[in-house]
């Protein structure tokens, strides 16, 4: 009975240690595919998953949100990646959205700043070059400079195309990180940008939009306007290697991998 025991428990634990993904004798590949907004987050879960499973690869195509969807649905990758919502159509054929997290991007100034909150309008008016005075907008009588990111950033094609500004935005510097938006606005009090909400720093004032501080919850619960899902796409069952490496992304051993990445955890 004893040695009965003992194999039950030792067939426990190997399967906990496959499902916490810290299993030495899990392998293959996982693949996936879609949105570019995503590429740091999954670089990130991937390298620290296949440090732990040294017989997984975990493949990552950046080919955008409706072509990640596409490819699940014909059967080309295991998990597809979106950086929004399942339209009821794709729901339909069969396709499950999980969120892995939410992109919040927080809207910052320069700490000597007098303005508090912006609406989404007012916002879009800035960048677009309309309102060009932080008088406009109930500060003081100064020049607003705008800061962004470059062409390529994930953070830029999201803030634009929340706000409605995709490029028209009219940009005094476009900068390579969000670490470096943080830094030259906490330097110039006319200075008006955009970075993860997981990366802001007490060197800057994160504004309220609409009347809503950006917060963890604030970007979880939807209140907060400036914020998308980054959602994990599948259809039917996966295989185990994908599964153990997506039920590794989505628990809350994940979540400060997710969050150095700079977005908020879904869990």
């Amino acid at each position: 009975m004893k040695k009965l025991i003992s194999i039950a428990l030792a067939a426990v634990l190997a399967l906990s240690l496959v499902a916490c993904g810290n299993s030495d004798s899990l392998s293959g590949k996982v693949a996936t595919d879609g949105s570019t907004s995503m590429e740091k987050v999954i670089g990130a879960l991937k390298e620290t998953f296949e440090g732990e499973n040294k017989g997984v690869e975990v493949t990552y195509n950046p080919t955008g949100s409706s072509a990640g969807i596409t490819a699940v649905l014909e059967g080309r990758c295991d998990i597809g990646l979106s950086s929004r919502n399942l339209k009821d159509s794709e729901i339909g054929q069969g396709l499950t959205g999980t969120v892995l997290a939410y992109d919040g991007i927080a809207v910052v100034v320069n700490p000597e700043n007098t303005v508090e909150d912006l609406t989404l309008q007012q916002i879009a008016a800035i960048y677009t070059g309309e309102i060009t005075n932080w008088s406009e907008v109930g500060g003081i009588d100064a020049e607003i400079v705008c800061i962004g990111r470059d062409a390529s950033s994930g953070t830029r094609s999201g803030f634009e195309e929340i706000v409605g500004v995709e490029d028209v935005c009219q940009y005094r510097q476009e900068l390579t990180s969000n670490g470096d938006v943080l830094t030259t606005v906490s330097g110039n009090p006319g200075a008006i940008g955009y970075a993860s909400v997981a990366t802001v720093k007490d060197t800057v004032k994160a504004l309220k939009v609409g009347g809503v501080a950006p917060t963890n919850e604030t970007v979880k619960d939807g209140s907060y306007a400036i914020q998308r899902p980054f959602l994990l796409v599948t259809k039917g069952e996966l295989s185990e290697t994908a599964k153990v490496f997506f039920d590794f992304i989505t628990s809350e051993a994940a979540n400060e991998v997710i969050t150095a990445a700079g977005v908020v955890p879904a869990n």
